[in-house]
């Protein structure tokens, strides 16, 4: 297998402001006491997602007057913040500067801005008037992975290039106060807010990055529209989330993983390194079984959720940081994973160098 292009560092940032649950889930309750017949519920749900704390855009006593155009305001405003320090500081750790950048990737699902925040960025950070922009919208959770497989694309037809990723999602920008229903009440408790940054180097670039990326897959589930996403009104952005998602994981990862490894004459054994999405419990717990995985496999996914909650695109770029942390023996396979709005998987076989 030839890798086509080498991750060479990323780099995560999140917003001051954080907040445990026990703080969140006060507001919530209080927010909620005249309207929900059974507060008791909220905290049920909460707790249920097994999240310990979050971060959010915005001091916690700023969201009491938010609508959508606001919140939107705050969104390009935050984002571009984070996005500026995610990108930097993975740059940094590369070794390379802003004007090295041939192309970057900006994802998000959480917030609207035309010019797309990319475009904010070429002046904040003195990126060349060349550089190729492509903004990505509606992927949702599945984006950190797919993201990383479009710059690998890219970096198959440009060798010497260098590819950047910087994905922001502020998910506490979207909460509608009016929506008592199960899926935004499981959201309120289950979604942060952070960014995360991926510079990946072509195969022929002299930059030595610790990870080759040595194939990706994407896999597209028919008919499944309504398990994931969003309804976009005059509020903003009201959640989709079936409880379908945990059952598409249970119903496909094992084929789709087993089918993609098979092509390069690989098996689940020769994994030493799962780097999944933090889904929530229920998908987590559905990724264990599906893929038949020993009980400290996704470890950092686990603690990633406990610390920080679910951060949509961002999500698997913070377990990935988490790994390069410790990597294991070069040569060593690892498989990326996420899944997202479509519905649909993305996959991205890796190996250390």
């Amino acid at each position: 297998m030839l890798a086509a292009m080498q991750i060479t560092a990323v780099h995560t940032a999140r917003p001051p402001h954080y907040y445990n649950q026990e703080q969140l889930l006060a507001a919530f309750q209080a927010m909620w006491a005249t309207q929900h017949h059974n507060p008791r519920r909220v905290e049920q749900l909460h707790k249920a997602v097994r999240v310990g704390g979050r971060h959010l855009a915005l001091p916690m006593d700023a969201y009491d007057d938010l609508d959508f155009t606001s919140a939107n305001q705050a969104f390009i405003r935050v984002g571009t913040d984070l996005a500026e320090q995610a990108i930097q500081g993975a740059l940094d750790a590369a070794g390379l500067k802003p004007t090295d950048v041939d192309a970057l990737y900006f994802a998000s699902v959480t917030g609207i801005s035309a010019p797309s925040i990319d475009a904010l960025l070429v002046n904040r950070l003195g990126l060349r008037t060349d550089v190729k922009r492509i903004p990505i919208f509606g992927l949702g959770c599945v984006a950190g992975a797919a993201g990383t497989a479009r710059l690998n694309d890219y970096l198959k037809g440009h060798k010497n290039g260098v590819a950047v990723l910087v994905c922001v999602e502020l998910c506490s920008l979207t909460l509608q106060r009016k929506d008592l229903s199960i899926p935004n009440l499981i959201a309120s408790g289950l979604f942060g807010d952070g960014a995360a940054a991926v510079v990946a180097v072509g195969d022929d670039h002299p930059a030595a990055g610790p990870v080759k990326v040595l194939d990706t897959k994407s896999r597209f589930y028919p008919d499944t529209e309504r398990v994931m996403g969003w309804d976009i009104g005059t509020t903003g952005f009201s959640i989709v989330l079936s409880a379908d998602v945990p059952n598409m994981v249970l119903a496909n990862a094992r084929e789709d993983v087993d089918a993609f490894l098979g092509e390069h004459d690989l098996t689940r054994d020769d994994i030493t390194t799962w780097v999944c999405h933090t889904g929530g419990p229920k998908v987590l717990q559905a990724f264990e079984t599906a893929l038949e995985l020993p009980n400290d496999a996704l470890a950092r996914s686990w603690h990633s959720l406990e610390h920080v909650g679910n951060l949509s695109s961002a999500s698997v770029l913070h377990v990935l940081a988490d790994t390069l942390t410790e990597p294991p023996p070069p040569g060593s396979k690892a498989l990326m994973m996420a899944m997202g709005p479509g519905f649909c998987a993305e996959m991205v076989l890796l190996e250390w160098s």
